[in-house]
């Protein structure tokens, strides 16, 4: 099983969002997150089958985003700063225009000081279960975010977050819809497991 590196630095180094945004810059091979506590994960690139997989959940998401022009999607190379410091990469994430509008150009070239509105998390075969649920809850402490997913596809489970409600569990469900968040978005999960 591959699980992320964790870099702990020394408590006497504060790296700031700007030189953690260079960090990711200069190592761009890798998919890099940063807790609320300041340890860095290092994650290695995904193989074939979730990449796949993750690009077939992105591409049915940004197809209903260009029909519905109410918002921007997110691969999973954009970061988020969260309010409690950490930054985090969704797999795939979805905002309204007028969230991003809110931002400047310069602070769009950078990881987003805000929540996306809309998350998902694809659980590879080597990832643990236990972190991505606490990403997901993570996620849904923040201001902003209305829905969250996610996608086991080893137990072929789909894990439903709303903000201030208990976590709902789908078995093995041919489609997910994005309710009231993402109006007549249905994801075909036949492409997904």
């Amino acid at each position: 099983m591959s699980l992320p590196v964790i870099l702990q630095l020394p408590s006497s180094y504060k790296m700031t969002d700007e030189q953690f945004f260079e960090f990711c810059q200069v190592n761009r091979d890798y998919r890099i997150e940063r807790n609320k506590f300041g340890e860095i994960s290092i994650m290695s690139p995904t193989g074939g089958k979730t990449g796949n997989r993750g690009g077939n959940i992105f591409g049915q998401l940004w197809v209903w985003a260009q029909n519905d022009g109410t918002g921007l999607t997110f691969d999973s190379s954009t970061g988020f700063i969260l309010s409690t410091g950490a930054e985090r990469s969704p797999d795939a994430s979805w905002m309204k225009l007028e969230r991003w509008d809110n931002f400047n150009d310069e602070q769009q070239e950078k990881f987003l000081p805000i929540c996306p509105d809309f998350v998902v998390e694809l659980r590879s075969a080597s990832d643990n279960l236990k972190p991505l649920q606490e990403k997901m809850e993570e996620y849904m402490q923040e201001d902003g975010i209305k829905l969250g997913w996610l996608i086991d596809r080893k137990n072929r489970k789909v894990y439903i977050y709303r903000p201030g409600m208990s976590v709902e569990c789908l078995d093995n469900p041919d489609t997910i819809s994005g309710e009231s968040i993402l109006p007549g978005f249905v994801l075909n999960m036949s492409l997904v497991w």
